[in-house]
This record gives structure tokens, sequence and C-alpha cells, in this order.
């Protein structure tokens, strides 16, 4: 199957929006992807959703959904105790050092994932200033995955992570749905993968305690998180009037299964997982009306 340039003769961006546990969804869209040769021109991915696309850049079929439903479950990986140890409650480097390079368990097949044609962005935000920050693909060196671990420093939940001489927390933060900057590379066409549905709209009030927490210490990222659901719920807004134009092509479950940002239940996380499979064969419908 040629891609998805080949046959629209546009050039396509694809968007995973990330969502913790809930990324599960986009790891069952990309193993569909790789299973039917499915290849975008411009990838970028937000907080989980990156480690969803380099997984799939690097044709790792199957990969992610061992660390949703697999890893995730270890006391290593995110608990407690690691909260009590270090101050933050996910364990960034056991996922993208320990397991992931060379010499871990499930590593990154870093030579294929940087064969891939397809660039890559990773969507960070700045710890003292609030705003995005946008990682590139060609500047990942193999066995450094420090981009993965700064876009998915979730706030409070973690210290933020540091980057060369920056600290970083997650990029849904600051820019959850990056459309303008998919656009803005010169792609005509979008498809957004989101981890709830699409009509879904966030509420401001549950971001207000983890803006209250970064006040003192981080008081600009504490106004980046103040402001998210609004700037999540504009771009969505943009996203659903793209859709109806054939600009974005948006592929959301239609249910989440109860599941949280961090909830650990297999039964549910492998149903998103076959969901969010199902679901990326929109992509071939789409496809068969512009051969």
């Amino acid at each position: 199957m040629a891609s998805l340039q080949e046959k629209k003769r546009i050039k396509t961006a694809v968007i995973d929006v990330g969502g913790g546990t809930r990324g599960i969804y986009g790891a069952g869209f990309f193993d569909y992807c790789m299973d039917n040769d499915i290849v975008f021109d411009h990838c970028i991915g937000v907080s989980a959703g990156s480690a969803n696309l380099v997984s799939y850049m690097a044709g790792q079929r199957r990969r992610n959904f061992q660390f949703y439903n697999e890893y995730a479950f270890r006391k290593e990986y995110m608990s407690l105790h690691n909260y009590l140890k270090t101050r933050s409650y996910i364990d960034l480097d056991y996922i993208y050092s320990t397991l992931s390079d060379e010499h871990g368990e499930n590593p990154v097949n870093y030579e294929a994932f940087m064969a891939h044609p397809a660039n890559l962005e990773i969507v960070a935000t700045n710890a003292l200033t609030g705003k995005p920050v946008y990682f590139q693909k060609k500047d990942i060196r193999k066995n450094h995955y420090e981009f993965l671990k700064a876009s998915c420093c979730v706030p409070v939940v973690n210290r933020p992570y540091p980057v060369g001489r920056g600290l970083f927390f997650d990029g849904g933060a600051s820019d959850p749905i990056p459309l303008r900057r998919a656009f803005e590379s010169g792609c005509d066409r979008v498809v957004l993968v989101l981890t709830r549905p699409k009509n879904y709209h966030r509420k401001g009030g549950k971001d207000r305690p983890f803006a209250a927490a970064l006040k003192k210490k981080y008081p600009q990222m504490a106004r980046a998180m103040a402001r998210r659901a609004a700037v999540y719920n504009h771009y969505l807004d943009i996203a659903l009037r793209l859709e109806k134009k054939g600009r974005v092509i948006i592929v959301a479950p239609d249910s989440i299964g109860g599941l949280k940002t961090l909830s650990q239940d297999h039964q549910a996380l492998e149903a998103l997982y076959e969901k969010g499979y199902r679901d990326a064969s929109v992509l071939e419908r789409i496809m068969g009306t512009t051969r």
C-alpha cells in the first residue's frame, strides 16, 4: 500500500495527543497503520503520543501495548514508592532509559526509527516560561530519549525533567492539540488521534489544583495549566470545523471505558487498544474515496 501522500497527492500530518495510559488507543491506531503500510509525511507527538510515534516509526508493532498494559503495572514504572523516593510518581528514566535503551528489556530500534521517511516533532512545555517547545527527530540520539521524558513529565505528579539547561513538563500543558504546528509545517491535511470522544471538552476546574501547586515555584507554568482546558477546547473546535471541510480527520474513541490518565485496568486498556486498532480503518475508507 502506498503512502497517504501518494494516494491523495497531498502532504499529510498525524498528531497523537497522548493522555497517559489512555494512549493505548493511539498504540492500537498505529499498529493498524503498520499492518497496512500507512505512512505519514509529518508526525507530532504530545506526551504519551510521542512514545507511540517513536515505536510506530521504528516499525515495532505491539511494543507500546506492552508499556501500557504490562510495564505500567510495575512499581518501578509509577508508584507512591517512586514519589516518596524521588518526588516523581512516574519514573521516566525507567521507562525511556532502563526499558528502552539498546540493552534494555524492550529497546527502541533506533536505526529503523531514524530511517523512517517522516519527520517527528515532540511537544514539551518549558517549566519556566510555560511556552511549548518542539523537539526534532534529527536531534534524538541513540540511548538518549530525554525529549520523550520531557514531553511525558506530568506537572505536580512529577518534578520537571531537565534537558540541557532547561526544565520541562508535559507538552499537553501548553499545546495539547498542535494543529497550528502541523499546518505551519506545510501539511495540507491532519489526522488527529484523540484519547477521549471527539466532542469531549475539557473542564478547567480539574486543572486548578495543579495550577495552584505550581504557582509559587513555576508561576508561568501555573498560568499555562490554568489555560489548558480553554486552549484544548479552542483547538478541538477548530478541528471539528476543519473536519467538515476535509482538512482534519479525527480518530477518537466513542468511549474510554472509565479510564483515567493513570488508570491500571488490564481489561479496559486492552479494549481501548482494540478500539484504536479498529477505528484506524477509517483511513482505508478515506483513501479509497480519493484514488
